[in-house]
C-alpha cells in the first residue's frame, strides 16, 4: 500500500508542477555543477592508474594496495549520515566548497607520504571531502532539475565527470613517468581552482541559496526504503560502487600490469576506455530515461555490465581487453542518469532529501569498500579471471531486482478535452 500511496504522490507532485517548471534549458547552477565536476574528474583520472602501483612501491601485496581505494571509500561509508545532514542544516553552497578543500589538502599530503600506513590513513581522510561535496551536489540537482529533465541534468553531470575521466587517466598515465608522486600534487592544485572558482559563481546564485524552511517534511530514509523503486536503486548503487569505483580502479591496472604484462600507461589507457564507453551514452540515457522511463535504460546497462565486466578477467588480448573495457563503460553509462533521476523522483523538488541521498551514496560505497578487498582476496586464492566473473554476478544480481521495481518517472497531465 505504501509503494502505491507513493506512485500517486509522484504524480501529483508531476501535476503540481514541482520544483522549476520543465522549460527548454537547465539553470546555470546545474551547468555550474557540471563544469565542476570535469575538473574534479580530472584530477580524480590523474591518481587512479598511479594509486596502486604507488601503494605496491612500499612493497605490499594486492590485498593491501587495494585496501587503499577502499579506505577512501570506507569513510565516505562512515561520514555520509553527517554530511546529508550537514547538508539539510547549512546548505548545499557550503558544504560543497568545504569538502572540495578537504580532498585537495589530503590528496596534496599523500603525495609527501613515506610509507604505506601514512598513504592509507591520508587516503582515507579524503573519503570525508568526497562524501560532502558529492552529497552537496546532489542535492542541489534534485532541488534545482525540472522533473521532465532530472535524467537529462544528472547526465549532464555525469557526463562532465566521465569526461573528465577520459581525459584524466591518460595524463595520469604520462605523469606516472616522470613520478608516482606527481599526479597527487597536479589533483590537489585542480581541486583548490574548482572550488574557489565554483564557490564563485554559486555564491552569486539565488537559486542555489539555502532553502528557507518551508514547513515542508524531510524526507527520511525510512520513507524512503518504503519505495520498492528506491530499494532497487540502493542494489544498483551497490553494484555501481562495487564495479565502477572498486573493482575498475583497484583491479583493472593490476590486471593490465600484472596479467598482461604491459605498463602502467597502458593501465591507464585501459581506464580511458572504459570512461570513454561511459561518456558517450551518459546523455543518450539521460534522455531515454527522461521520455520513456527510468527501468529500460537501467535495466540493458546492467546487463552489459555484467556480461563485459564477468569475461574481461579471462582475456589474454590487451587489444580486447580494450574493447571490453570500452563496452563495459556503455553499460555504465547507460545505468548512472537514469538511477540518479529515480532517486530524485522518489525525493521530489520540495522535500529536503539529504539523508536520502546520503543513504544512496552510502550503498555505493559499501560496493567500493567490499568490491576490491574480497576481489583482491579472490586473485591472490584464485585468478583475476574468478575476480571479475564474481564482479559480474553483482550486477546481474542488481538487474534482477530492478525486474521488480515500478517505473517512477513523474506522468505529465493530461489536457482536458473539450467538450464536444
Amino acid at each position: 500500500m505504501t509503494e502505491e500511496l507513493g506512485a500517486i504522490d509522484l504524480a501529483a507532485r508531476a501535476d503540481k508542477g514541482d520544483g522549476p517548471p520543465a522549460d527548454r534549458s537547465l539553470p546555470r547552477e546545474i551547468w555550474v555543477l557540471v563544469g565542476s565536476a570535469f575538473l574534479i574528474a580530472i584530477g580524480y583520472g590523474l591518481v587512479s592508474p598511479a594509486l596502486p602501483s604507488f601503494a605496491r612501491s612500499f612493497d605490499v601485496g594486492v590485498t593491501a594496495a587495494s585496501a587503499v581505494i577502499s579506505a577512501f571509500a570506507v569513510f565516505r561509508l562512515v561520514f555520509a549520515p553527517a554530511s546529508g545532514r550537514l547538508v539539510n542544516g547549512f546548505g548545499e553552497r557550503r558544504v560543497y566548497f568545504i569538502g572540495l578543500m578537504v580532498v585537495a589538502a589530503s590528496t596534496g599530503v599523500c603525495a609527501v607520504a613515506q610509507s604505506y600506513w601514512q598513504l592509507l590513513l591520508f587516503r582515507a581522510v579524503g573519503g570525508i571531502g568526497s562524501t560532502m561535496f558529492t552529497v552537496s551536489a546532489l542535492s542541489l540537482l534534485v532541488r534545482l532539475a525540472p522533473p521532465a529533465q532530472r535524467g537529462r541534468a544528472s547526465g549532464m553531470w555525469a557526463t562532465g565527470f566521465l569526461l573528465g575521466s577520459v581525459t584524466g587517466p591518460l595524463v595520469g598515465g604520462g605523469l606516472i613517468a616522470v613520478s608516482l608522486r606527481a599526479p597527487f600534487v597536479v589533483y590537489a592544485l585542480v581541486l583548490v581552482v574548482t572550488a574557489l572558482v565554483s564557490g564563485l559563481f554559486l555564491s552569486r546564485s539565488a537559486l542555489s541559496g539555502r532553502v528557507p524552511d518551508d514547513g515542508q517534511p524531510t524526507m527520511t530514509l525510512r520513507d524512503a526504503l518504503d519505495h520498492r523503486a528506491y530499494r532497487a536503486a540502493l542494489a544498483a548503487s551497490f553494484a555501481n560502487g562495487w564495479l565502477v569505483f572498486g573493482v575498475r580502479v583497484a583491479l583493472v591496472p593490476l590486471f593490465v600490469v600484472e596479467a598482461l604484462n604491459q605498463t602502467p600507461t597502458w593501465a591507464g589507457i585501459a581506464l580511458t576506455a572504459f570512461a570513454a564507453g561511459n561518456a558517450s551514452t551518459l546523455l543518450l540515457a539521460g534522455r531515454w530515461a527522461d521520455r520513456r522511463g527510468r527501468r529500460p535504460p537501467i535495466l540493458l546497462g546492467l546487463l552489459i555490465s555484467a556480461l563485459a565486466t564477468g569475461g574481461l578477467g579471462f582475456l589474454t588480448s590487451l587489444p580486447l581487453v580494450l574493447l571490453v573495457s570500452l563496452i563495459g563503460g556503455i553499460g555504465g553509462g547507460l545505468v548512472n542518469p537514469p538511477l540518479s533521476a529515480a532517486v530524485a523522483d522518489v525525493i521530489g523538488n520540495r522535500s529536503r532529501g539529504g539523508p536520502v541521498l546520503a543513504g544512496f551514496q552510502m550503498t555505493a560505497d559499501l560496493g567500493a569498500i567490499l568490491g576490491p578487498v574480497l576481489t583482491g582476496l579472490v586473485v591472490e586464492a584464485s585468478s583475476f579471471g574468478v575476480a571479475f566473473a564474481l564482479t559480474g554476478v553483482i550486477a546481474l544480481l542488481a538487474m534482477l531486482v530492478w525486474l521488480r521495481a515500478p517505473e517512477t518517472l513523474p506522468v505529465a497531465p493530461t489536457p482536458a478535452r473539450a467538450p464536444s
